[in-house]
C-alpha cells in the first residue's frame, strides 16, 4: 500500500489508539493486575509468599500482630499467590494502573494487618486468622464459625474434635 491509501482510510476510520492519559482505556476483564488483600479470611498460611516468584510478598509479626505487604513495584502479576490461597484472602484485580513518579515507589505497597487476639478459651494470645475448617463435615454454621474464629489453634482443633455433630 502506498501512503496516499493508508492515510485516506485513517481519515475515514478514525483514530485506533487508546486515549489513555485523557480518557479511559479498555480493560479486559480477566486482566491480572494490582493485588487487594483481604486479612479477615486470611489462615495465615503464607503459601503466598512461598510461591511468589519476584518475593514480592512479605509476612512480618510484630507487636500488634502480623503484617503482609505486596510490593507491587517488585510484582509480576504471575497470579500465582491467588491460585493457592486456600482461602481466596488474595485477590487481583484488573487495576493496571500502576505508574507513578519515582519519588512514591515506596507507596506502591498493598498493607493488611491479621491482628492479635486473646483466645476465649485458654487466654493465650494467638493471630486472629480465618480458621482452617474446609473440609469441616457437616460445614459449620456462622455461630460456631464464630465461635472458631475466637479460640487459639489448640483449642480450635479441641472445639472441632468435640463438637456435637447431629446424626
Amino acid at each position: 500500500m502506498n501512503f496516499l491509501t493508508i492515510f485516506a482510510r485513517n481519515l475515514k476510520q478514525g483514530p485506533q489508539t487508546e486515549a489513555f492519559p485523557l480518557g479511559p482505556a479498555f480493560t479486559p476483564e480477566r486482566l491480572r493486575g494490582r493485588i487487594e488483600f483481604n486479612a479477615a479470611t486470611c489462615e495465615g498460611c503464607r503459601i503466598c509468599e512461598r510461591v511468589c516468584p519476584a518475593n514480592a510478598i512479605r509476612f512480618a509479626k510484630t507487636p500488634d500482630g502480623m503484617t503482609f505487604d505486596c510490593w507491587h513495584n517488585t510484582c509480576v502479576f504471575c497470579g500465582n499467590c491467588e491460585f493457592y490461597c486456600p482461602t481466596d484472602a488474595i485477590h487481583q484485580t484488573n487495576d493496571w494502573d500502576l505508574s507513578h513518579v519515582n519519588a512514591d515507589k515506596f507507596d506502591m505497597v498493598e498493607h493488611g494487618l491479621i491482628p492479635n487476639q486473646t483466645c476465649v478459651e485458654c487466654g493465650a494470645t494467638a493471630l486472629n486468622t480465618a480458621p482452617m475448617v474446609k473440609n469441616a463435615k457437616p460445614p459449620l454454621s456462622t455461630e460456631e464459625y464464630a465461635e472458631v474464629r475466637a479460640r487459639c489453634p489448640k483449642c480450635r482443633a479441641k472445639y472441632l474434635k468435640n463438637r456435637k455433630v447431629p446424626a
